[in-house]
């Protein structure tokens, strides 16, 4: 069995993590903050001090940090993998990064005789506490098939897209509907609630139909509960919107509807409100109908 090494101990990261350890791998984790490496090294794990350190103990490193600039510090910086890979490792980054890192990334290790697949998921917390995430895979097809007993511990639907930078062009597509579903279902919910029906009755009814997806399904929830406990935090969802538009003004592709879900996040993050779930794009909605 494969010795791991497991990068960004968050939300997503810590879970994933716990569950590699419960299918057997021998796991070696790196974190910047301490919390998540006491709990998971309690739990039979081993810290190392560096991702350099980290990637000269393990076969296969995983990373799950929060966005390009974090990825390029822990593979390519002062104390990154590239110094402490070996020829025939495997790399998996599983954050949501901009397409043309992740070639670089893959460029960069390729040259040092390391694979790279670009992998990032989909399915919140809770996915990443039961396993059950979806994951977009770019890269070769060895690096992939090498790949896949590990994922499958990860996720229920794996699928290989193709080349490096793939998985996160998948991911940007994921989250522009993501982003967009969540806002339709906001205005679907206060149309119902402003007309005297039941809105948790109509979302019952939608998921039964055309209109039922797993964002309703979880989302739809919470936006009736007025529980925006984040599985997955409104500023990180800014960040990957912020990596779609990039990316669709580069390649000079119009993306109308996502520019518009992105100025409704923007407001919700100038009233302080990063840390919320994605749901909470629905306060807009509410706030709009309370304006005299």
């Amino acid at each position: 069995m494969e010795k791991i090494g497991f990068i960004g101990l968050g939300i997503m990261g810590k879970p994933m993590a716990r569950n590699l350890m419960q299918a057997g791998y021998p796991l070696t984790i790196y974190n910047r903050s301490p919390a998540p490496i006491a709990e998971l090294t309690a739990a039979g794990a081993t810290a190392a001090a560096s991702p350099q350190a980290l990637a000269q103990q393990v076969d296969v490193v995983i990373s799950c940090v929060s966005d390009s600039p974090d990825v390029e510090a822990i593979t390519l910086g002062k104390t990154g993998i590239i110094h402490g890979a070996r020829a025939g490792m495997l790399y998996i980054d599983m954050s949501t990064i901009a397409p043309a890192m992740a070639r670089k990334v893959y460029a960069a290790l390729q040259a040092q005789g390391v694979e790279a697949l670009d992998a990032p998921v989909s399915g919140g917390d809770i996915g990443a506490q039961q396993g059950t995430l979806s994951i977009m895979v770019g890269g070769t097809a060895a690096a992939f098939a090498r790949a896949r007993p590990i994922l499958e511990v990860l996720g229920k639907n794996i699928v290989h897209v193709g080349e490096p930078g793939a998985g996160q062009v998948t991911k940007a597509c994921n989250q522009i509907v993501v982003a967009m579903t969540a806002q339709a279902i906001s205005e679907a919910l206060l149309l119902a609630k402003h007309l005297g029906v039941d809105p948790a009755r109509v979302r019952q009814a939608l998921l039964g139909g055309f209109a039922a997806s797993r964002v309703l399904e979880v989302h739809g929830q919470r936006i009736l509960d007025g529980n925006y406990t984040p599985g997955f935090k409104l500023d990180l969802l800014r960040k990957d919107l912020n990596i779609v538009l990039q990316t669709a003004r580069q390649e000079q592709v119009p993306l109308l509807g996502t520019a518009q879900v992105t100025s409704l996040v923007d407001a919700l993050l100038a009233q302080g409100h990063g840390d919320l779930d994605t749901a909470a794009i629905a306060l807009i909605y509410d706030r709009l109908l309370e304006t005299p």
